[in-house]
């Protein structure tokens, strides 16, 4: 986590919101002790390509013909 406070949080505010972007979690601290969590509105996260690695099997005749379809296949 990253906490800034707020007039350091005004001259970097790009900086923070890459950061925010990248997962990572930024606290602005206002002079009166106040705390302000910047958060992203899409909370769609994009799948990581190989995450569902080993979870889908495929039997072994997967790609055998199937009965009663032969006059659809070349």
């Amino acid at each position: 986590m990253h906490q800034i406070n707020l007039k350091e949080a005004e001259t970097q505010l790009a900086e923070l919101v890459e950061e925010v972007s990248n997962g990572e979690e930024v606290v602005i601290i206002h002079s009166d002790g106040r705390s302000f969590k910047i958060v992203p509105i899409s909370t769609e996260k994009k799948p990581k390509f190989g995450s569902a690695k080993g979870l889908v099997k495929l039997s072994d005749d997967f790609d055998d013909p199937v009965e009663g379809f032969e006059q659809y296949t070349p």
